[in-house]
């Protein structure tokens, strides 16, 4: 029988999975029911502590002591602390719907009927531009509010996006410019992201915001943030130059040459053929990178900014609420956590759907 007329195998019971998977063996079943028991008595433990035992008003916090659960007074007491910043209490509205709004952008990016070279750059400068113009204000009767006031989640939110608006094209220019014909342009691009990538990220924010002012001029300085926030994408761009770089490699030869018989132009070529390609290749290296820079947006905390890790200190800072330190941070990770699992899963699906070639 042919393997096209095969008989469909038998789908598997969850008993016999269980068997299979946990029981196969003597010490399989004895490893097994030992974790088992450790992971019920972890779980019983976590809920006892998170949910049962804890302590969720602000009215109540005299209750909050070393016997008690988890004291999670201290989040509606500070949340809007560290969610907001020193943003003005009384304008944190704007703040909520310039968040949503690039939260909608990441997640209509992520829909393929949006995977296009034209309509990703100008969903993007929409979103970004309209968290700008909430977040600042000036107009329509919105009072100024300049970014030295922002902070929080809104801040991590803008400095991620910020550096995908502005080092997304970057990391196109300089994939494009290191496999250039030229020698003198691919090498010099090929040196700069090499230096660029040898540096810690560390290193390149600090230089932006206390180096850079004192080379150039003032009217080239920009504020601070708007300096780090460039330079975050110069470090994003390095890195992701080098993906897209292999998703052009991994591009057909034969189709760019069609195209140069065809008369074909050059930024036609790469906008209508080559980049599409390269960038539905290297898709899921792209969320990883993704991942990656969005953890790394609390290395500003370091170099003076109120991010949402510099909003969690300092919402245990004081002694009202110094012990409480513990259920600060299980809340900023489980921030971290929604946004980055989110983005992972995302990646693991979209990779299951290449391979599917449904992507």
């Amino acid at each position: 029988m042919t393997e096209a007329m095969a008989p469909p195998a038998p789908q598997m019971g969850a008993i016999t999975w269980l068997k299979r998977n946990f029981f196969n063996t003597w010490y399989d079943t004895i490893f097994s029911i030992i974790f088992a028991v450790l992971i019920f008595w972890g779980l019983q433990a976590l809920i006892g502590w998170a949910f049962v035992d804890a302590i969720w008003r602000v009215e109540n916090k005299d209750q909050c002591t070393h016997d008690a659960g988890a004291c999670w007074a201290v989040i509606e007491s500070r949340g809007r602390l560290i969610l907001f910043g020193l943003y003005p209490y009384d304008e944190q509205w704007r703040s909520t719907l310039a968040c949503i709004a690039v939260i909608i952008t990441i997640a209509l990016s992520c829909l393929p009927r949006f995977w296009s070279i034209r309509r990703l750059p100008l969903m993007w400068v929409v979103g970004f531009g309209a968290f700008v113009l909430l977040m600042r204000g000036g107009f329509a009767g919105l009072p100024l509010v300049t970014s030295e006031q922002w902070g929080g989640l809104s801040l991590t939110i803008f400095i991620f996006s910020g550096v995908f608006v502005i080092g997304m094209p970057l990391a196109v220019v300089f994939a494009l410019a290191r496999r250039s014909s030229l020698p003198v342009i691919a090498k010099s691009m090929g040196f700069f992201i090499d230096i660029v990538r040898s540096l810690p990220l560390l290193t390149i924010l600090f230089a932006a915001a206390v180096i850079v002012p004192l080379l150039v001029p003032e009217w080239l300085q920009g504020s601070k943030l708007m300096r780090v926030v460039v330079a975050f994408a110069v470090f994003f761009a390095a890195y992701q130059a080098e993906i897209i770089r292999a998703g052009l490699q991994s591009t057909p030869d034969g189709q760019a040459e069609a195209a140069s018989a065809l008369g074909m132009p050059y930024w036609s070529l790469v906008v209508d053929i080559l980049l599409p390609q390269a960038f539905r290749n290297t898709l899921p290296s792209t969320i990883n990178q993704a991942v990656i820079t969005f953890k790394e947006t609390s290395i500003v905390t370091i170099i003076g900014f109120f991010e949402v890790m510099a909003s969690g200190n300092a919402a245990i800072g004081t002694g009202e609420w110094g012990n409480q330190y513990i259920e600060v941070y299980v809340f900023l990770a489980l921030i971290y956590f929604v946004f980055v699992f989110g983005l992972s899963r995302y990646g693991a699906w979209l990779e299951t759907r290449m391979r599917l070639g449904h992507a």
